[in-house]
């Protein structure tokens, strides 16, 4: 389920403060607040259940903590922060968000933050609605991006999200790298994919990806995405489903996956009303991943946005789920690096979210 790119209007994605939250249960895109008019609201449907299995053996070994840093990615840099918002460099654009956690005051002048083409404006919480605004020129709502070799969409999105979130660039050329040097097919799950470029990336590498989200705006998204990628020959399967639902259907089915990549919102809803609250549902989540997981497995990700939580939560979830299985689990925070208008000065460090990592090496 989810509604991070993480999380169209996001959903996921990843996110404007220090990343997604609210989003569709497996999709990119927060949920909407209701409008002024009285609706009723659709039923909950309760997500079938099964018992967590037992699991045995000695916990994996741990790596911790780990920061995986980036100072930029493909046509995105981190210019400058501070004053709780972030000035970044999205292709030919330079835009004005929120993020909370830039507690500092900006490095750069006030005139620099000025010179801008779009600011996001309005609600500032995490799940609000907001808009853009245009200081230059008017925009459209779409540009062209590109990253780690494949190209997509940035969006102009009410929920301040661009279609990417570019700390994912560490986890992506991880899963890049492992794809290229298996020497036999991959399989790759990317749940609650939002706007595609991890899969697409994936699928560039050489894998066969099956992507899951529960927003049809994401997934149409996803497919512009694909085609902008000339890769309308990879071997992709959409998913436009509950993300919960899926994957106890894919355990049912004895399916299995090398890489899992999982980045679930705090809160969402899934398309028939089914709800996710990351806290309830992540340890049922990552059981059945575990259960997904290939004999040749290569990794297990998973990233958390917005949470009171510390690093430390979901990395003994992991090594707890990953018992018997050997290997290491790594986790600490995903961070983005200021570079400057150059995009080459380093700056300060800007967390965006936590992440767990099982390996099997």
């Amino acid at each position: 389920m989810k509604n991070r790119e993480r999380r169209p209007d996001r959903r996921p994605g990843k996110s404007g403060g220090s990343g997604p939250a609210n989003r569709q249960p497996g999709s990119g895109a927060p949920e909407r607040r209701p409008s002024p008019v009285t609706r009723k609201a659709p039923p909950e449907e309760a997500v079938p259940q099964r018992a967590l299995v037992t699991r045995s053996g000695e916990r994996p070994a741990e790596r911790v903590p780990v920061i995986l840093e980036s100072s930029g990615a493909g046509d995105f840099h981190l210019i400058d922060s501070g004053n709780a918002l972030k000035l970044e460099q999205y292709g030919p654009y330079r835009i004005v968000r929120p993020e909370a956690q830039a507690l500092w005051q900006p490095s750069l002048a006030p005139s620099t933050w000025e010179k801008v083409d779009a600011v996001f404006t309005g609600d500032t919480e995490e799940d609000g609605m907001g808009r853009w605004r245009f200081p230059k020129d008017a925009l459209g709502e779409t540009w062209p991006l590109s990253l780690l070799g494949v190209d997509f969409l940035g969006r102009f999105t009410s929920f301040r999200h661009v279609g990417v979130f570019p700390e994912q660039i560490v986890h992506w050329e991880w899963m890049k790298r492992q794809v290229e040097a298996a020497g036999r097919p991959v399989k790759v799950l990317n749940l609650f994919g939002y706007t595609g470029v991890a899969s697409l990336v994936a699928a560039a590498a050489g894998a066969e990806v099956t992507h899951v989200d529960a927003s049809k705006k994401a997934i149409g998204w996803a497919r512009e995405n694909q085609a902008l990628s000339r890769l309308e020959k990879a071997p992709i399967r959409w998913i436009c489903e509950d993300a919960m639902k899926f994957i106890q259907r894919e355990e049912r089915r004895g399916s299995r996956y090398d890489i899992i990549l999982t980045d679930p919102p705090k809160f969402g809803r899934g398309p028939n009303g089914e709800v996710w609250q990351l806290f309830d549902h992540l340890p049922l989540m990552l059981d059945i991943c575990r259960e997904l997981l290939s004999p040749k497995a290569i990794g297990l990700v998973l990233t958390a946005y917005s949470i009171r939580a510390s690093f430390y939560s979901i990395h003994e979830l992991m090594r707890e789920t990953m018992r018997g299985a050997g290997g290491a689990v790594e986790s600490g925070e995903l961070v983005i690096r200021e570079a400057g208008l150059d995009g080459k000065t380093p700056g300060r460090a800007l967390s965006t979210s936590l992440f767990s990592r099982w390996v099997p090496k």
